[in-house]
Formats: structure tokens, C-alpha cells, sequence
């Protein structure tokens, strides 16, 4: 009652101006209208009670330009129901449009002219291109049909991959869309399509698929991609809409227009204004949406004259998607770390693309996205990924020494020491070495930097490290040959961490913790992976990052994937004090 209120008043508060004879009247004759016709009732709730006040009001509409009220009273429409389809227009001598008769004339000559409105050509690549801008109905298709199969639809039927172009599609019938629908699906089951409530008739008419065509159909396996524009509207939004949600078409260009079912123009009693209203509305039975006054948006956004050539690039990228998924899946299956659980992605991931889930893909880099999801969801592992071919940075190099204790360096570090700073901290009784921010690099670095703290009169094993490729195991020893002095094995070492540490830093706390010969302060670390090597997915410019190694599993899983739990936990940003603390107290205790 409110808004219809709310309404009324929008359409009676100009009274002050000029003097025109312009009765209440009118305006209950117009409410009465969208009373009775708007697709969406729901909206107009006490508009009865409204229109008998608008009967009973004794005021005068002033404005004397009808165009002007047409206007004002569009406006007022629009702000309280708030659909931009609604408008009041003034229109003088205007005749409205009878639909045409199917004309009597043989099948063949409805034909040519059906032609002139349709466009169908093979363009190479056997993709197939068909052009429509108005979408024929039921009764002319069982006229026509069996002329368009043979001339039109038959010519592109067999090629591998079909553009539609809608771009240009402004007419059509409403019981054209199970026709083209049924086309691009299987006959067996039937789809609910769409549902059409129709408020004149107050009948909500569902549309299926049809059980059988004429001619063949394309079938829902090969590629379908849609051109649409911004001039896209109505019947051909609703074929849009349709195929887009039944995940049968992608959608490349504008923005549709966001039209109607079906619109009428009413005209106001005896006079020359008409309420152009929409009478039906479509709601699809997949999204309980609809696509009118918004339009359907594209999967893949492009300017209307750009959308035919990214349609031809992304029908190409899906015709070498198949091979790419499967020259993924045999990478992993021969270079991943863990050879069980790669021959496990492997053959899911082949399973994966059989069901169809990379069908819609439209771009590389959505195809990159959902490999990297689909090997991180199968392997569990979050280093296993698509990835652009850059070649790997060495680690940065960041060294600060600080002394804060008599006897006590802190060493901050990537894992490369230079001479002058370790001559700093060799020296001292206890060493802190802050690996928290220190997110990986090469483990070539690592045996030398761990003998550091290790005595020189025997060689320890640190690891020991799997290869795939090689299919090898290789111990990851001490070396006896440094340069420079050790720090040895007795002396105190604490190492930092969070959840950014990783790599062949979580290499270093991993050997360190196990061996006992450093406290770990801080967070889990990362949870990442030895340094991996990147792949070219056939001969394409997609690579998959690969950890092709992993530390020692005889003891039990090691720190790839879960981290390395710290012997403290604290915060990243506490575990310094906390270290400080426990070595001044360690070293107050020995005086």
C-alpha cells in the first residue's frame, strides 16, 4: 500500500503550474493499467485503494505539455517501482503494430526471406558460424524448417565448434527458444528451460527441451560460444541466459541489454497516452533469476567488435586443452616428489578433465587457475602449481649482525654468510639466527651452512634428500672443508620462525630441530617444499612448478606441507624478545 501510495502521490503532486484539462481520471486509468498488466504484482500491492482515492481526488492536473506530464509521470513510475521498462509517453496519430501474417507463399521463398536475417559460414579451424537477429517461432518454423536444415543448419552441423552470433538479435518469438535450445543439447532428458509468467493471462507457461528436431542436433559436447552486444534483446537475452546457466555456451562481448519477455504499449482510455509495460516475466528454474532489466553478463568481457576474434582464440585454446591437462598429468606423474601420490593427481586429474569441468574455460589463465587448484585439491600440496616460466631470483641477501649481549651476536641472514660478519659472530657464546621472513631459495647452500655449527672431526648426516627423476637418494653430509671457523657444537643457537619461513630455510630449522642442535622460537614454519623446477606443459607457453625432491621420511612425515612445529611458540613479532630472554637468563644463571 505504500508504494502504490507512494506512487500516486509521484503522479498527482503537480498541481500549481498551467492549467490543463487533465482529469484524476487519467491517472486512475493508467495505475488501473499497470494494475492490471505489470508482470510483477507484487510490487503494485493497495494499488486498488490508490486508484479510488485518485477517483475521488478533486484536484486538477496543471502542466499544460502532455510530453512533459508523460514525462513526469515516467519518472514517477520508475522511482517507486523501480523498473526502467515502465514509461508514460504521449503520442499523437501513433497506430500500433499488428504482428505480421505469416505470409502465403510457398515454403522455399519464406525461406529467402528468413535468409536475409540469418548468416552461416564455415570459417577455418571447421569452426562454424551462425548469425541470427530475429528468432523465428514455432508456426514459421513448421513452415520453413525443413528449407533452413538443408540450406543453412546442415552446412555448419559438422564442423568442430560453433559461434552464435546474437549481436545484432532484437526480435523473436517466445516459442523459438526450446527450438534453439534443444539444438545444443541431448534430447534425452528433457531440461526445464525456463519459466514465463505471463499476468494478463495469469498463467505461467514452462518451456523444455524438445524431445526431437528437425535435422540433427550439435550435440552439448562441442565447444559453443555466444556474441552478444549491448543491442542484444529479449527473446535472444533469454536464449542467452539459458544456455549460459546450463553451462552449455560461454558468453563473449557486452553486456546484454537487459530487455523483456514481452512488453505491450496500452493505450489511456481515449486519449492519445500509452503505458509501455511488460505483461510477462521469465524466471530460470536453474538461478530463480531472470535476466530482464539487467541484461546477462559475459563470461568473457570484449568490445562488440572485438568478441568474434576472442570467441575464434578461445574456441582454439579449448581445442588444445585436452592434450595440455594430460601433458600436465604426465609431468607430475613422473617428476613429482612423491611418486604415489603423483601417479594419484596424475590419473585424477585425467579423470577430472573427462568429466567436462575444463569445457568453459575460456582464457589461459583461467586454464592456469583451475590447474593450480585442481593439483593443490588432489595432491594437498601447496607448491605443486601452473606458473609463469621466470626464472628463479637467487636469494636475497640480507646480513645484519647487532650486539646486545657481551657474549651474544644476532645473525640475521638468507642463508649465504659473508666473511666479515661471520668473523663478527664466531666469537660469541650464544647466536640467533632470525628466519622469519626468509622465504626459500636454493638448497645447494644448505650441508655448508649447517656444518657450520657442527665440529669438523666427523662427518654428520644431515638428510636425506629423495630425487624423482633420477629416481636416487643422496645423503646430505657435513663437509669437512670450510671457510672460515666453525661455530661447533656446543655453543647455543636459537633459530626464528613464522609462517612465512620456507623452503630451504625450513630445510635448515628441519636438520637443526632434529638433530638438537638449535631451540626453535617463534611459528609453524611455511609448510612448503624443496625448491621446485619448472616444466613446459607441451609446447605451450604453460609451466607447472614442480617439487621434484623431499627430506627424509624413515622417522616419520617431514616438514613439506605441514611445517615445522617450534619448540616455543610465540608470536613472530615476540620471538626475539623471547630469545633474548631465555639466553640472558641462561647466561645470568652461569655467573
Amino acid at each position: 500500500m505504500a508504494q502504490a501510495l507512494l506512487l500516486l502521490a509521484s503522479l498527482l503532486f503537480f498541481s500549481n503550474v498551467a492549467h490543463c484539462d487533465f482529469s484524476p481520471t487519467l491517472i486512475a486509468d493508467m495505475a488501473k493499467i499497470l494494475m492490471d498488466n505489470y508482470c510483477s504484482p507484487e510490487k503494485l500491492a493497495g494499488m486498488e485503494e490508490a486508484i479510488d482515492a485518485a477517483r475521488d481526488n478533486t484536484e486538477i492536473l496543471s502542466i499544460s505539455d502532455p510530453a512533459s506530464l508523460a514525462s513526469v509521470l515516467t519518472d514517477g513510475v520508475k522511482q517507486t517501482i523501480f523498473d526502467s521498462r515502465v514509461q508514460v509517453t504521449y503520442e499523437p496519430g501513433f497506430v500500433p503494430a499488428k504482428p505480421p501474417a505469416i505470409p502465403d507463399i510457398p515454403p522455399e521463398q519464406l525461406a529467402e526471406m528468413i535468409k536475409g536475417t540469418v548468416k552461416a559460414e564455415v570459417l577455418d579451424g571447421n569452426i562454424g558460424y551462425l548469425k541470427i537477429q530475429h528468432i523465428i517461432g514455432e508456426e514459421m518454423a513448421q513452415k520453413v524448417g525443413p528449407v533452413l536444415v538443408e540450406y543453412i543448419w546442415d552446412k555448419i552441423l559438422p564442423t568442430s565448434a560453433m559461434i552464435l552470433d546474437f549481436r545484432s538479435a532484437v526480435t523473436g518469438e517466445l516459442s523459438g527458444i526450446p527450438y534453439i535450445v534443444s539444438y545444443y543439447t541431448d534430447p534425452e532428458p528433457l531440461i526445464h528451460i525456463d519459466s514465463v509468467y505471463d499476468r494478463t493471462s495469469d498463467v505461467t507457461i514452462e518451456l523444455w527441451s524438445m524431445p526431437t528436431l528437425l535435422g540433427k542436433r550439435y550435440g552439448n559436447s562441442k565447444p559453443l560460444i555466444i556474441l552478444t552486444s549491448k543491442n542484444t534483446l529479449g527473446i535472444a537475452e533469454d536464449v542467452v541466459y539459458c544456455l549460459k546457466n546450463l553451462k552449455r555456451a560461454t558468453i563473449v562481448g557486452e553486456n546484454t541489454a537487459g530487455g523483456s519477455i514481452k512488453i505491450n504499449k496500452i493505450k489511456v482510455g481515449d486519449t492519445d497516452f500509452y503505458v509501455t509495460v511488460p505483461v510477462a516475466k521469465s524466471i530460470n528454474p536453474i538461478t530463480g533469476k531472470s535476466w530482464e532489466v539487467n541484461g546477462v553478463a559475459p563470461d568473457v568481457e570484449v568490445a562488440a567488435e572485438d568478441a568474434l576474434d576472442a570467441a575464434i582464440a578461445i574456441i582454439k585454446l579449448r581445442a588444445e586443452i585436452p592434450g595440455l591437462v594430460q601433458a600436465a598429468a604426465t609431468l607430475v606423474a613422473d617428476n613429482y616428489a612423491f611418486p604415489s601420490i603423483g601417479d594419484d593427481v596424475a590419473e585424477k586429474l585425467g579423470a577430472v578433465a573427462a568429466s567436462g569441468e575444463y569445457n568453459l574455460i575460456p582464457t589461459k589463465k583461467e586454464l592456469e587457475a583451475k590447474l593450480s587448484a585442481d593439483l593443490l585439491k588432489l595432491s594437498g600440496d601447496k607448491c605443486l602449481k601452473a606458473t609463469s616460466n621466470i626464472p628463479a631470483l637467487p636469494p636475497n641477501v640480507s646480513l645484519s649482525s647487532s650486539k646486545f649481549h657481551s657474549t651474544l651476536m644476532y645473525l640475521k641472514t638468507t642463508l649465504i654468510i659473508a666473511e666479515h660478519v661471520w668473523n663478527k659472530v664466531v666469537d660469541t657464546d650464544a647466536l640467533i639466527v632470525d628466519l622469519r621472513n626468509n622465504v626459500g631459495g636454493s638448497t645447494s647452500s644448505i650441508a655448508g651452512f649447517c656444518s657450520y655449527f657442527f665440529d669438523g672431526d666427523k662427518q654428520i648426516v644431515l638428510d636425506h634428500v629423495y630425487d624423482r627423476p633420477s629416481n636416487t637418494t643422496r645423503d646430505l653430509l657435513t663437509l669437512t672443508q670450510l671457510t672460515g671457523r666453525r661455530y661447533g657444537s656446543k655453543k647455543s643457537v636459537i633459530v626464528l620462525t613464522s609462517g612465512a619461513t620456507a623452503g630451504a630455510a625450513e630445510e635448515f630449522v628441519f636438520i637443526m630441530k632434529r638433530l638438537g642442535r638449535a631451540m626453535i622460537i617463534g611459528e609453524a614454519t611455511h609448510g612448503g617444499c624443496h625448491p621446485p623446477e619448472t616444466f613446459r606443459v607441451g609446447e605451450s607457453d604453460i609451466f607447472l612448478s614442480i617439487p621434484i625432491s623431499h627430506s627424509d621420511t624413515a622417522q616419520g612425515p617431514s616438514w613439506e606441507g605441514a611445517g615445522i612445529a617450534p619448540h616455543i611458540p610465540v608470536p613472530a613479532d615476540a620471538a626475539l624478545d623471547t630469545a633474548k630472554s631465555i639466553l640472558n637468563k641462561h647466561f645470568s644463571g652461569q655467573k
